[in-house]
């Protein structure tokens, strides 16, 4: 992965040798001293010749600067200026009286704007500004804004907790054997029964889990279960005090507008507890990352300003009201770290999953039963394609959603709904995009010729419970054959194509 694509912040690593964050002070500019020349302005102070009454200075003339006084000039006569200070006593006309007639010309001028309509003041405390030529524009009023960051904080942080993490890594996935690291990232609490939901990447292949709670008190939990493809996983207290627990308020992501105030919550560098204030920079960014464990689909993602650094993952986003609007993922940054262009999974999305989890279920995605490859113009080149962009299929499967469709291996699919398709992952982005159920329409180049084919997305469950089979699989032969295991061990791991 290049350093300037999205990553995710993965929290703090603990191994030795690990990067530690830099603060840098830039120093105050100095004042730069005011040059003595006529006319020369500083901020607050006018600098001039001044004589004082009686007193000559040397003039100037149309050659330049002149000598000082008494050096006489070739060819040119000499041109004497005498200014005179003349000082002024000011007349004490009483300050009151002045500002009491601009108080009243003021309050004319506005009992003459009210009356004509120009501006137009209800009793909610908002004002309304109307122009001849425009629609009106409402502006709320309100003087708690001014502490809306404090009050914002004060409901919300009690919902977010930070999460710990110790990664066993004698497992062959999670890196060198023997030792043990931990990491740390966030999470919000979703109801009494302490569950939390968190990002995946922050308890990817841990071996126990603490979970901090804002007033500092420490759990042990539990994973209840996670969505690897989504990024998701939702975590439980174990013993925890139901009456000590404060559920976040979920607000609605589909709501959202760009330029709308937000603030993000949790532990960045390992620092609890912290906030951060932005706005919602853009709506519906999608992108596709991969990883040791496969795939992750970022789809319609929320983008903001607000700072988001490594231990800010699974953290809450939320809006002026306190409410969960999003659940803090990943950065898109040269140097790892905030560059002011961070991204939230929406929570009607992320809910809607860890619902899923908390009731036992497998978490759903829609679903087209293809396995692709990206088309470049390298290998459509090699391969002889009629296109050099989009997805190719290489396997339909039996009895899937494109099978029943009329989708065919040697398809190419360049468009869905009339969106281009420029990838694999494209497609697979612009399907997660849709519901289980949906009919979309797939624009195929077959034989050099376009054709236009509908197809209802179907459900991954099968899919997912094969890949969990393969990967709990064994030697001795049972389940899957070795062909099958490797062939799903590499759609898992992101390798010789992409499921969709």
């Amino acid at each position: 992965m290049s350093e300037n694509t999205p990553q995710r912040p993965d929290g703090l690593n603990d191994a030795a040798g690990a990067q530690q964050p830099r603060v840098q002070v830039e120093p105050t500019p100095a004042q730069p001293a005011p040059a003595q020349n006529p006319g020369y302005t500083a901020p607050g102070r006018t600098y001039v010749n001044q004589a004082p009454a009686g007193q000559a200075y040397a003039g100037q003339t149309s050659a330049g600067p002149v000598p000082p006084t008494g050096a006489a000039v070739p060819g040119a006569a000499a041109v004497t200026e005498t200014r005179t200070v003349v000082k002024t006593r000011t007349k004490k006309f009483p300050v009151f009286l002045s500002s009491l007639a601009g108080l009243a010309v003021g309050a004319v001028l506005v009992i003459a704007l009210v009356m004509t309509g120009a501006l137009d003041i209800d009793r909610g405390g908002s004002v309304t500004a109307t122009n001849p030529d425009s629609t009106s524009q409402t502006i709320d009023i309100n003087p708690e804004d001014t502490t809306l960051s404090e009050v914002v904080a004060q409901k919300a942080l009690p919902s977010v907790v930070s999460i710990s993490t110790e990664i066993d890594t004698t497992s062959s996935l999670a890196g060198d054997s023997g030792a043990s690291s931990g990491n740390i990232g966030s999470g919000v609490i979703l109801d009494t029964d302490g569950n939390i939901l968190t990002n995946y990447h922050v308890i990817q292949n841990a071996s126990a889990i603490a979970v901090t709670l804002d007033d500092g008190t420490s759990y042990e939990a539990e994973l209840v279960g996670t969505d690897e493809s989504s990024d998701l996983a939702v975590i439980r207290l174990v013993n925890a005090d139901s009456s000590a627990l404060t559920p976040i308020e979920v607000g609605d992501s589909d709501n959202l507008s760009v330029g709308e105030w937000v603030m993000a919550i949790g532990s960045p560098f390992g620092n609890e507890q912290s906030v951060s204030t932005g706005i919602v920079s853009a709506l519906y960014r999608s992108t596709a990352l991969q990883s040791t464990s496969g795939t992750s689909i970022y789809a319609n993602m929320i983008q903001t300003d607000a700072a988001i650094n490594p231990g800010n993952s699974g953290g809450a986003l939320v809006n002026d009201q306190g409410q969960l609007i999003g659940i803090n993922s990943v950065i898109e940054s040269y140097s790892g770290s905030s560059s002011g262009v961070g991204f939230a999974i929406p929570v009607n999305y992320a809910k809607n999953i860890a619902d899923q989890i908390i009731a036992g279920k497998t978490p759903v995605h829609p679903y087209l039963g293809l396995t692709l490859t990206s088309v470049n113009a390298l290998n459509a080149r090699q391969n002889n394609l009629a296109v050099d962009s989009g997805a190719y299929v290489n396997e339909v499967t039996a009895g899937g959603p494109s099978e029943q469709a009329g989708i065919q291996q040697g398809d190419i699919i360049t468009a869905l709904d009339g969106e281009q398709i420029t990838s694999a992952d494209g497609l697979i982005i612009a399907v997660r995009e849709h519901e289980v159920g949906d009919e979309v329409t797939l624009t195929v180049v077959r034989d050099g010729s376009e054709q236009e084919i509908k197809v209802t997305l179907g459900s991954d469950e099968a899919l997912q419970a094969e890949q969990q089979d393969a990967t709990q699989g064994d030697s001795s032969g049972s389940g899957l054959s070795e062909e099958d295991f490797m062939r799903y061990l590499q759609e898992l791991m992101g390798q010789g194509g992409s499921g969709a």
